[in-house]
């Protein structure tokens, strides 16, 4: 299929009167989480809440900084998430493009919204009752 991108805005909600960072990033549904490299963490000032372990593309783990929150913003979507710092790209994972109720469409290499529920996100939760 080839490489998804897609243009974001994240921003440290902690900090509303600092600049939101519009930025490309890759989508990747093999990922679940959000990752950013180091200098958006500096930009954004996001605290980090711990050290985690992650498994790389390749195999290798490695200890990296957990950071957040972070809300991440696409069209009119947008979610909360917490962040892995690594690499020098950012990659939008599984988790925040469920919460905003977004579709990949492969033949176009584009994600968009949910086209059944343009004007906001839909989830499906089930409860006992």
């Amino acid at each position: 299929m080839g490489y998804i991108h897609a243009d974001i805005e994240l921003s440290n909600p902690r900090l509303p009167g600092l600049a939101k960072m519009k930025v490309k990033s890759m989508v990747d549904t093999g990922a679940l989480t959000l990752c950013i490299p180091d200098h958006i963490r500096v930009q954004l000032q996001l605290e980090e809440v711990e050290k985690r372990e992650v498994t790389i593309a390749y195999g290798q783990q490695q200890l990296v900084p957990y950071v957040g929150p972070v809300q991440v913003r696409f069209e009119n979507r947008s979610c909360f998430v917490g962040a892995f710092v690594l690499g020098n790209d950012v990659l939008l994972g599984a988790i925040p493009i469920e919460d905003m109720d977004l579709v990949i469409i492969p033949s176009t290499r584009t994600i968009t919204v949910n086209p059944q529920s343009p004007n906001f996100p839909h989830a499906i939760v089930k409860s006992e009752i």
